[in-house]
């Protein structure tokens, strides 16, 4: 299905997120869609897949006008979205998601559901399990569930919004076969991403938005990196971060942050058994391994989220082991997951608002024009494309990261993030790890669990690598490669950095 937008602007107050955007997309291609955070991608895209309203312009599907006043008359006009964020419900299984958000006319019933979903999970390689409670898929397996979902329904137009943040390897493999797949059956696919080499891996046009507007359109394929990095950002950027001083070692008196004897730690079918660790004051731990592996369960458990089942837990040198995770935080450790809007902040609420949450109150005032002065100092600090005011549920997914970071306190010493970078532009990347930097450099410990290769050599000090729930030992950054890493998160040569009875 073609795709025609002619002078399509959005507005939210004063903002101007779309500026008379005229783009085109041919049929059985993938489109890249580029653009810094804030840009306007999220809200073009959003406008395509009906959940805004345009302000003026127009939409044509296959030369005729479209009316895609909604999510489902988009839908109906064979127009599909695949968000940041997955929508779904968590408390259904994997079926019951498929089923319950499908139009009857295209599941009429749970039996015909559950053979689709089935057939479409062979035909692309995908690994959700009908019966599978959903909160326990992981992050791409939900993404592939909203696709198979989005197919079952006939769209034509298959829209992705930074679909590879988070997912493992292996999963991306899976999703950029199966969109190859769809468009050489004469889907359209819009690939919205900020990550360069995958939009040359898999694009065949670009367009760039920045502050609203087109600054690049329907450009083919393969083009300069530091031409797309100069249109996406007034000037040209540097390929990958370069790897980061190690931090200075810890005095051999310093009492380590969190300290691990024989942990046993599960949820659901996943366990990591007999895990001892010591985790020292003023470094940068990465967690990696393919999803599923460990990696979430042990950051869950150093945020007092989940309880061991065995074994103990030290924080700064005191048994937290049974601690509710209001100790915790009482403590300083701060934790930031992966899923924003369903486990890291109420979208309803305005970043005022969330200061006012998190901050601690004294007496029954509330003091809102403070909150409000710290939420102007936030947005200038981390550059966040909103006011106070602004729910930040209407923020683009970047910038809604960039909200999260700026509620972290500055007094913490322990830090624990799930993708930390998710979904940030690269020049945005970067500055968010510079401040996490000057956070080691005064003593914080950071564990942080992430997908990307060139994010975890570029700013760990140690490495811990998870395969089928064991863990390896503290591996120093400086000794490994991307080979290296992708080989023992495969498995191969694992057991030589296997932590003893891990």
């Amino acid at each position: 299905m073609d795709v025609q937008i002619r002078n399509l602007t959005k507005t939210f107050g004063s903002l101007r997120a779309n500026d008379a955007i005229s783009l085109s997309f041919a049929a059985g291609n993938i489109h890249g869609i580029l653009g810094e955070n804030g840009a306007g991608k999220s809200t073009l895209m959003k406008l395509l897949a009906g959940f805004l309203q345009r302000d003026s312009g127009e939409v044509l599907l296959d030369g005729q006008p479209a009316s895609l006043h909604n999510p489902a008359a988009s839908l109906a006009a064979g127009v599909g979205m695949v968000h940041q964020d997955p929508m779904d419900v968590p408390a259904f299984s994997a079926l019951e998601n498929f089923f319950c958000a499908s139009p009857r006319s295209a599941l009429p019933s749970l039996a015909v559901a559950r053979q689709r979903l089935t057939q479409l999970n062979q035909q692309f390689g995908f690994t959700v399990a009908p019966d599978q409670p959903l909160a326990r898929l992981t992050v791409g397996q939900r993404q592939q569930l909203e696709i198979m979902r989005l197919l079952a329904c006939g769209v034509k137009v298959l829209i992705l919004d930074e679909p590879t943040t988070g997912i493992t390897a292996a999963q991306k493999t899976a999703l950029f076969a199966a969109l190859r797949r769809l468009t050489a059956q004469g889907e359209t696919v819009l690939f919205v991403s900020h990550k360069l080499d995958e939009v040359a891996d898999l694009c065949q046009t670009v367009s760039i938005l920045r502050s609203g507007r087109v600054v690049g359109a329907q450009l083919p394929m393969p083009q300069p990196q530091a031409e797309l990095l100069k249109l996406m950002f007034g000037q040209a950027g540097a390929p990958a971060p370069p790897r980061q001083a190690a931090a200075p070692p810890a005095p051999a008196s310093a009492v380590p942050v969190w300290q691990l004897h024989q942990i046993t730690v599960r949820e659901g079918a996943l366990s990591v058994p007999n895990l001892t660790l010591s985790l020292p004051r003023g470094c940068v731990v990465g967690l990696c391994g393919l999803d599923g592996s460990g990696q979430q369960l042990l950051l869950r458990l150093l945020a007092g989220r989940l309880h061991p089942e065995r074994g103990r837990l030290l924080l700064h040198g005191t048994d937290v082991t049974r601690a509710p995770y209001r100790a915790f935080r009482a403590a300083g450790v701060e934790y930031l997951p992966a899923d924003r809007m369903h486990d890291g902040v109420i979208g309803a609420m305005t970043l005022t608002e969330h200061l006012l949450l998190t901050s601690e109150q004294h007496g029954l005032i509330i003091n809102r024009a403070d909150a409000r002065t710290q939420a102007e100092t936030a947005i200038a600090a981390y550059n966040i494309k909103a006011t106070p005011d602004t729910p930040l549920v209407s923020l683009s997914g970047g910038n809604q990261q960039r909200a999260m970071l700026a509620l972290l306190s500055a007094e913490c010493t322990g830090l624990l993030f799930d993708q930390p970078t998710r979904s940030l532009d690269v020049v945005s990347a970067r500055a968010i790890w510079q401040r996490l930097l000057h956070r080691r450099a005064a003593g914080t410990t950071i564990v942080f669990a992430s997908a990307d290769f060139d994010e975890l050599l570029a700013y760990s000090d140690l490495l811990l690598v998870f395969f089928a729930g064991r863990v390896s030992r503290l591996l120093p950054c400086p000794t490994m490669t991307a080979a290296r890493l992708a080989e023992l998160i495969g498995g191969v040569g694992f057991a030589e950095v296997a932590a003893h009875g891990g």
